[in-house]
């Protein structure tokens, strides 16, 4: 029994031995296999970070992509509406809805009246009203853009007589300006000059402007250049101005005037002879057009006195100081024949003092033959 209890007693011991020499194992084993693991963590980690690298590189290309079919996208889309633009100007309806209204005031003569006639009838889109009085209808100002917003308006034509015999044009725009004021001469009307020209009425017109009217050195001729467009310039669509484009109206700056003409277009083929060889072998240069201008009427001159920063008032942008008016003008002309008339009055005081003070010496003979 002793030997027994010994024998097992061993047993238990090798047994405890060789279990603790597993746990060892098994702990080593353990340890192992966690630092396999936390090296496979590593290289995973390090895997997917080189992996959202990868990935943030293929999106930084892709958002390059992005941004550039983007920008091809904005341009198309700036295309099209720059297409939908030009296709809604040219289609020919009344979008630009500006009216101008054309008036004058009281004391106009019958050239300067009939030369304001004919201004309308170049003018489709204009709006006629009755002569206007600033004595009664506290100012001319205020009227104007009172009549304008009656009459939706955005621009004006107003002609002012003085005196009967001197007329001035105010062009501006309405209600907040800006507005110009022209001293008119030099009219000629329509029924004056008896033009061959003729033109459709209601026909919608090319303005052209002299190279100095775009010159920087003269911006108050680009600020004219404005008004002139603006007043003169038949919007597209008008329900009375017609889809023709038979004249043109042209304004030349010359001698710090500005001067006014009206040509209608003429379009003539050229006449080409059968038997010149020559010319029928050129085709295309033998159905070209000749295109010359015939004056229409009316033609005047504008002198550019003020721009006002408000209509008709407001202030002051330009003012012509070489502008003489024509009051002046004609208190010079009745100076100078005042003087006249002062030194004939003066020869002739002299005279009648010369005759007086004559002194006759008395002749000898004259007792001879009584």
């Amino acid at each position: 029994m002793i030997k027994v209890l010994g024998m097992n007693k061993k047993g238990k011991a090798n047994a405890k031995r060789k279990n603790k020499k597993r746990s060892r194992k098994s702990d080593e084993e353990e340890e192992e296999v966690k630092q396999e693991e936390i090296v496979n963590e590593e290289m995973e980690e390090e895997e997917e970070e080189e992996a959202t690298e990868v990935k943030d590189n293929k999106s930084v290309q892709e958002d390059d992509e992005e941004g550039a079919t983007s920008s091809e996208s904005e341009t198309e889309e700036v295309a099209l509406k720059a297409s939908k633009v030009t296709k809604s100007v040219s289609d020919g309806r009344y979008r630009n809805k500006q009216r101008c209204l054309v008036l004058s005031s009281r004391g106009v003569t019958a050239r300067y009246r009939h030369l304001l006639e004919d201004l309308r009838k170049l003018m489709p889109h204009h709006k006629k009203d009755y002569k206007l009085d600033p004595t009664k209808s506290g100012g001319v100002s205020q009227s104007l853009t009172e009549i304008c917003e009656v009459m939706s308006c955005n621009s004006y034509m107003y002609m002012e007589c003085r005196k009967k015999m001197d007329a001035y044009l105010w062009l501006g725009l309405a209600p907040h300006g800006p507005s110009a004021r022209f001293y008119i001469w030099n009219v000629h009307t329509m029924d004056e000059l008896r033009l061959t020209g003729n033109c459709m009425k209601g026909s919608r017109p090319l303005l052209s402007f002299d190279s100095s009217f775009d010159d920087e050195s003269l911006p108050h001729l680009q600020l004219t250049k404005i008004l002139f467009s603006n007043v003169f310039g038949t919007p597209r669509g008008h329900p009375k101005s017609k889809p023709f484009v038979d004249r043109i109206m042209t304004f030349y700056y010359a001698d710090q005037k500005i001067w006014v003409r009206n040509y209608q277009i003429v379009e003539e083929e050229a006449v080409v002879t059968q038997d010149d060889e020559a010319l029928e072998q050129q085709s295309n240069h033998n159905k070209s057009n000749n295109t010359s201008l015939v004056e229409i009427g009316p033609r005047f001159v504008l002198n550019p006195i003020k721009i006002l920063s408000g209509s008709i008032r407001g202030q002051v942008l330009y003012e012509n100081k070489t502008f003489v008016s024509p009051n002046e003008i004609r208190a010079q002309d009745k100076s100078f024949y005042a003087k006249g008339y002062e030194a004939r009055k003066e020869w002739e005081k002299k005279r009648k003092d010369r005759e007086e003070n004559l002194v006759v010496v008395q002749d000898p003979l004259d007792s001879v033959f009584k």
